[in-house]
């Protein structure tokens, strides 16, 4: 049975909010604010972004490279919890603390060197998994992730240790 290639596409709208009364007039003139959309009826809350603050953005807002370094732990968590699922692992918490490193040049331009996520699996009661069976799903999720399978850089995985949950003693 021959490979079927599907293709998806994604749109979003990004919308810049910050031309102020004067715009572009001088690097300092403008705001760096704009909005995130998925241009759906019922889509997803809008997303508040900026620029870094090292670049005039505002810092409650979210930048594109905190969002670069979220898609990518995203996408690791989602294939991991499904590939564990798969492998009868029963996973009732994760959370990730994922660090991207970006290297900037003289010239202003620069690229993210590695990104590391560092994903937390907490276990359900009487689960056997192991650290290195929960490696493996890691590894397996790591193949899979289609955003980590689109970068030039690596995106390495450093788990912290498993937790398993211990169910609470009835008085």
């Amino acid at each position: 049975m021959p490979l079927v290639s599907a293709l998806h596409s994604y749109t979003v709208q990004v919308t810049w909010t910050g031309a102020g009364d004067t715009g572009t007039s001088s690097y300092t003139a403008y705001s760096r604010d704009h909005e995130i959309a998925v241009p759906l009826s019922a889509g997803p809350p809008v997303l508040l972004g900026s620029a870094d603050p090292a670049y005039r953005g505002d810092p409650a807002r979210h930048n594109p490279e905190q969002l670069f370094v979220a898609s990518l732990s995203q996408c690791h968590m989602l294939w991991f919890l499904h590939l564990a699922a798969q492998a009868g692992i029963v996973v009732v918490g994760y959370r990730d603390e994922a660090v991207g490193t970006l290297r900037l040049e003289a010239a202003g331009s620069g690229q993210f060197t590695e990104v590391v996520l560092h994903p937390q699996v907490t276990l359900g009661p009487g689960q056997s998994a192991s650290d290195a069976d929960l490696d493996r799903v890691h590894h397996a999720a790591h193949e899979h992730c289609f955003l980590a399978r689109s970068v030039n850089f690596p995106v390495r995985t450093a788990a912290v240790p498993l937790a398993i949950v211990v169910p609470a003693v009835r008085a």
